[in-house]
Parts: C-alpha cells; sequence; structure tokens
C-alpha cells in the first residue's frame, strides 16, 4: 500500500478548508514564479537566536522600504529549518529584483552584515526556484494572511513516467472536485535547483484541526473513486512515484517582512504589540526604629 498511500498524500496532506467571509480577507492567488530559501539550524540554535539574527534582514528591508516581501516559517517536523517564501509574478520580475538589491549598496551591504551574523547558526543552505502549475493545482486561491501554516507534500517523479504522473494527477483532482468541494492546494514544479521531476502540493492551513479533518476525507475521496478507480490509480502511483515526503511548516511574523495590506489584515500575529511591562510593586513603609521597638 506504499504508493496509494503516496497518491493519498496528493490529497490528505494538500487538503485545505477555510472560510472567506470575513471583509477584510483575502484571496490571493498563487505566484508565477516562488524563489524558496531554506536555512538548516544548529541544533540549540534555532527559536530566539535565530529570530534575532533575522530580525537584521527584516530591519535592513523595512529601513530601505524595500518593495519585495517576504514569508518565513519554521518546520514543525523533519530536520529543523526555516524556508523563506518570496513570490514573484514573472521570471523577469525575480531578475529586476536581484538587479535592483545589487545596485542599492546600502541595502547590499546591510545584508551582507546581516548574513555573517546569520550564518554563525546555520548547518547548511540552500535555494530553489519553483513555477507554478495551475493544471494541477486546486481552488488555489488562499486568504494568507490569516493562515498560520503550510502543509507541504514533495513528490519526485521517476524519469520516463510523467505520462503516469500526469494521468495520476487527473484522477485525484477529478475525485476530489466530486467527493470533498472545500479541497484546495497549489502546485509548484522545481525548477531551479531540486532535481527535474520534482512537485511541491502547498495548502495553507488556519488551524491544526484542518488536518483531522483531511484525513477523516479519505474515505468520501475513496467512494468517489470507486474500487476500480483506486486500483488504476495505485497502478499509476506506482509507476509515476519515485519518492514522496510530507512537512509541516508554521508561520513566523518575527522573521518575515510583510506588507501593510498584510499587517492591516491581522495586526496581532503580524505586528503584535509589545507586550506591558510589569507594574512595580508598592513600596512598604519604612519600619520605625527606636526606644521600646
Amino acid at each position: 500500500m506504499k504508493r496509494i498511500t503516496d497518491v493519498l498524500l496528493l490529497g490528505s496532506l494538500v487538503v485545505g478548508s477555510f472560510g472567506m467571509a470575513a471583509a477584510q480577507e483575502q484571496s490571493m492567488s498563487p505566484p508565477k514564479v516562488l524563489t524558496v530559501f531554506r536555512e538548516f539550524v544548529k541544533p540549540g540554535k534555532g527559536g530566539a537566536p535565530h529570530e534575532k539574527t533575522e530580525s537584521a534582514f527584516v530591519q535592513a528591508s523595512v529601513r530601505a522600504k524595500w518593495p519585495t516581501h517576504y514569508l518565513a516559517m519554521n518546520s514543525v517536523s523533519g530536520k529543523p529549518r526555516a524556508l523563506f517564501f518570496t513570490a514573484y509574478d514573472s521570471f523577469e520580475a525575480w531578475e529586476k529584483d536581484t538587479k535592483a538589491t545589487e545596485k542599492n549598496a546600502a541595502f547590499s551591504a546591510a545584508l551582507d552584515r546581516a548574513s555573517v551574523a546569520d550564518g554563525e547558526l546555520l548547518d547548511s543552505v540552500d535555494a530553489g526556484v519553483w513555477a507554478y502549475r495551475e493544471d494541477y493545482s486546486l481552488r488555489p486561491n488562499s486568504d494568507i494572511p490569516h493562515m498560520r501554516y503550510f502543509d507541504i507534500a514533495v513528490f519526485h517523479v521517476k524519469p520516463g513516467h510523467h505520462k503516469d504522473w500526469d494521468d495520476a494527477l487527473k484522477m485525484v483532482l477529478a475525485g476530489y472536485q466530486k467527493s470533498v468541494p472545500e479541497t484546495h492546494w497549489a502546485c509548484f514544479e522545481g525548477v531551479y535547483g531540486v532535481p527535474d521531476g520534482t512537485y511541491a502540493f502547498i495548502t495553507p492551513r488556519k488551524s491544526a484541526d484542518e488536518i483531522d479533518r483531511a484525513f477523516a476525507q479519505d474515505k468520501q475521496f475513496e467512494a468517489a473513486m470507486g474500487e476500480d478507480g483506486m486500483k488504476k490509480l495505485e497502478e499509476l502511483s506506482a509507476a509515476a512515484i519515485d519518492s514522496s515526503e510530507s512537512s509541516l511548516f508554521m508561520f513566523n511574523p518575527k522573521m518575515s517582512y510583510v506588507s501593510d495590506e498584510w499587517v492591516k489584515a491581522d495586526p496581532d500575529f503580524w505586528k503584535p504589540k509589545p507586550a506591558a511591562a510589569p507594574a512595580a510593586a508598592p513600596k512598604k513603609p519604612a519600619e520605625k526604629t527606636g526606644a521600646g521597638q
């Protein structure tokens, strides 16, 4: 059942169900290009120490009033690591942002200084560039400013088996369209910095109880597919999928540089007010001293 489990990951690990009713919520489309920078943190160097060094990057961006924003998150599962997502409308926009950073001497110098301090906490880093696959996505628009997690399932397709993969995805998409109408995910294909044939399915989640609901919806999917459909899906999965991995990441507002619109949408999360200093305890009146005391 290993391979059929891999295929079910396309649903059970990338199901997103979240409301869009509140007026301040924003329905956002996935970016055409997504750059992902990964930092693997040394044991004991995560948490507050890493947030402190990362704050230097945020402060540098704020001072420069840099127009390109990024979202940071920390792993909840797997090897301790942080991801930094930067969205672009095109590869040309990515290039323009890179060149603009290089030309801004003050901004570049601030980033270099921050990198030196941050590097002391890191075991390794890498970067990848991903392209949005609309044909493999399902109801991908989402209210990201109000989300708290990304559920990410990564699949690697065997060389020469992309037809099997494509057929399997079409079955999964059709099955979830029929069986679980609130299902959401966005698919990205790795184009640079990752092995060929790598796909990431990203589901934003507002809370962990959505994970419970996602696993409970597997039976609805199986019922919609039917016995013959599940058998065919298992065969395609075995033929197409070389490996798969799912991970959960929690948004980190202290390490993120987000737009004013995101902050206005949920200020308590993205820019929480500093905790008030505890009130000083009232001083006790001085004790009297002298004869008879």
